[in-house]
């Protein structure tokens, strides 16, 4: 009955309006004031009666087809209602005879646990891997757990394909929003979604010698955890996903997604396995860059050779340095230096031979000012590692039994191994097929604000290239932005239409010693300020997390006083720093206006650092001042007021 008020309502507007046409055909009868007329005007009609009765019998049968159609209108939809409701009852009725003869079928001691339910949302701030509990496996989680029957799923309403950080958040963050959600990850890897960072950081420090079998790490403060987000119980198998009442993650690995067909709304694995979707993610990460002098050089040379990105290369680089007499490493950035940092304090024991070379003067020379990277390189020296900066690699040989790397100033290396750690390339296989648009300047798919790329296709991760609503079209290779992105994604495919305004921080750490947050553009051309301080024992990454307890970063600010500042621009000024740049706070400016900041051995603060990052960018530009010292005062007493703040809240 409702729905024939609403029918009804629908068509009271037109009933009025004959109605109202009526009374103005009485009207032009000359019907008014109950008065019959002598003479009246008629507008006559070929194919109507005379006296305009054509026009009232017309309203008259419209009005009798709208009560009719409205009529019939509710007859079938109150009909369809009943047959709906009918068909529930008896799926509901169906499902619970299906759980009553479970639940007797199964022995009571091995009864099957309640499916678990949706994790909360995740907080903003720490990566995921910082809340989550630690993976309960004994080693490498079984493909065999997760390795799907010869009958996959046809259709998921979530595919994610990759099966990184970026696919992981993405998964948390659409079971937070949507408790019922199925999520199918397809990964190439054989593994489940694990965490990048410690591949080239906690796990070659640890004294477990089956480290590379349990994949169980110490972090800085003593704590034990997995390299997997979450053990294998977590997720359901794929075979299982459409008949999940309460939905679940399902991976499926060791298969790799070779075409989309995004009108279709369905992608074709290698099997030629197709699976259709509602909406999906695209968070294929990276593939590691290699250099064409290496692959020029012969398969013998490839052979001993390593691209390191994935737990597979973790295990044979491990693998390598127990059995060869030296390695050689290309690359002085992030990972290049971290590998050489840990393979440096390895080799105090086995004595390895460990060697880096880089084209830049010193170790991050693209990232941190000349004078920070001089300072850093002689700590990697202090690890054990033999520096050769400025070093362009001119041909790589093999002979006798050893690698010669051929520079083009005429040095010549020979080594056992060499690890090329130059870089990533975004993984964009898919974008022929898919018909998505790759950016020409920095890689990686284009997606809007909202990370999407086109309708019901998002990405994530390192293969995003993002519009940054501060700082322009940006793509970030860090792991903060894959969690922070992954989590927007997901909630996105919702329906949460929320756009990527988080600046993402990323980290490094050389070794327990000396670590660095950073945050925005870090660009060693860009002009710097840096205030310093002398730092003490307490201001390290092992340090810091132990005094906090937890694996993450934590405060751990002295109450020294800061330096005068220390100014730089493009090229670095010919002053010699004499200074001890134990801890400190980098700030790095275009235009007058900050867009990066180093944290070096300051933990804990990056909170401070992003709203002074947001405060700077929120102004096009800063007054100009004649006294250059002067205009970088309220950056000085910034990092004054940290160890002030710090020191009043022990």
């Amino acid at each position: 009955m409702l729905k024939c008020n609403t029918v009804c309502k629908r068509f009271a507007p037109l009933v009025r309006a004959s109605s109202t046409v009526c009374r103005q055909n009485v009207r032009r009868a000359g019907l008014n004031n109950v008065r019959t007329p002598t003479c009246v005007p008629v507008a006559r009609m070929s194919t109507e009666p005379l006296g305009g009765g054509g026009d009232n019998l017309k309203y008259a049968l419209l009005v009798g087809a709208a009560f009719v159609g409205s009529l019939t209108y509710a007859v079938v939809t109150l009909k369809g209602d009943h047959q709906r409701s009918v068909k529930r009852m008896e799926d509901i009725s169906t499902r619970l005879q299906k759980s009553t003869l479970h639940i007797q079928s199964a022995p009571p001691a091995l009864s099957k646990p309640k499916p678990e339910a949706a994790p909360s949302a995740e907080q903003s701030s720490p990566p995921p891997e910082a809340a989550a509990p630690d993976a309960e496996t004994t080693g490498k989680p079984s493909a065999d757990s997760t390795s799907p029957s010869h009958k996959l799923p046809s259709h998921t309403p979530y595919l994610l394909i990759g099966g990184g950080t970026a696919s992981f958040a993405a998964a948390r963050s659409i079971r937070a929003r949507d408790p019922g959600a199925k999520v199918l990850i397809v990964t190439d890897e054989p593994d489940l979604p694990y965490m990048r960072p410690p591949l080239s950081k906690e796990l070659w420090f640890s004294d477990d010698p089956s480290v590379t079998e349990t994949l169980r790490f110490k972090q800085w403060n003593g704590k034990e955890r997995s390299i997997y987000f979450q053990p294998p119980s977590f997720y359901i198998n794929p075979e299982d996903l459409d008949s999940a009442e309460n939905g679940g993650v399902a991976v499926l690995t060791s298969k790799k997604v070779v075409h989309m067909d995004v009108r279709g709304n369905k992608v074709k694995l290698d099997d030629d396995t197709e699976i259709s979707y509602d909406k999906c993610l695209i968070a294929t990460g990276g593939i590691p860059r290699s250099l064409q002098v290496l692959e020029r050089s012969g398969e013998e040379v490839m052979k001993r050779t390593t691209l390191f990105r994935k737990i597979e290369d973790f295990k044979s680089l491990d693998k390598v340095s127990r059995s060869v007499n030296s390695i050689t490493i290309i690359g002085g950035g992030f990972l290049g230096s971290e590998l050489a940092c840990a393979l440096g304090r390895k080799s105090t024991e086995s004595g390895l031979e460990v060697v880096q070379m880089f084209p830049e003067k010193g170790n991050m020379g693209k990232v941190l000012p000349e004078y920070l990277s001089n300072w850093t390189t002689e700590k990697v020296k202090k690890e054990g590692v033999k520096i050769i900066s400025e070093a362009l690699v001119k041909s790589v040989a093999c002979k006798d039994d050893k690698l010669e790397i051929q520079l083009k100033d005429g040095r010549l290396v020979r080594t056992d191994h060499i690890v090329a750690a130059v870089g990533l390339e975004p993984n964009v296989d898919l974008a022929k097929s898919a018909g998505l648009e790759v950016d020409s300047d920095f890689g990686g798919y284009r997606v809007n604000a909202e990370l999407q790329a086109r309708s019901n296709i998002w990405v994530a991760g390192d293969a995003a290239c993002f519009y940054d609503i501060r700082l322009g079209r940006r793509r970030v290779e860090h792991h903060d932005h894959a969690v922070v992105s992954g989590r927007l994604a997901g909630e996105n495919m919702t329906g949460a239409s929320k756009p990527y305004w988080h600046q993402s921080m990323f980290w490094s750490d050389l070794g327990p010693d000396v670590g660095y947050e950073a945050i925005g553009i870090v660009d060693s051309s860009l002009p710097t300020v840096g205030v310093f301080a002398k730092a003490t024992a307490k201001d390290t990454p092992k340090a810091a997390t132990e005094k906090s307890g937890t694996g993450i970063r934590s405060e751990s600010e002295t109450e020294d006083t800061a330096t005068s500042p220390v100014a730089s621009a493009t090229p670095a000024p010919a002053v010699e720093h004499k200074d001890d740049y134990g801890k400190g706070v980098i700030f790095y400016l275009r235009d007058k206006v900050v867009v990066g900041i180093i944290l070096w051995n300051v933990f804990n603060r990056m909170p401070i650092a992003r709203k002074v990052k947001t405060l700077s960018l929120h102004h096009v530009s800063m007054e100009e001042s004649e006294n250059a010292s002067g205009y970088f005062e309220p950056f000085v007493f910034i990092c004054r007021s940290l160890r002030t703040e710090r020191s009043t809240r022990i």
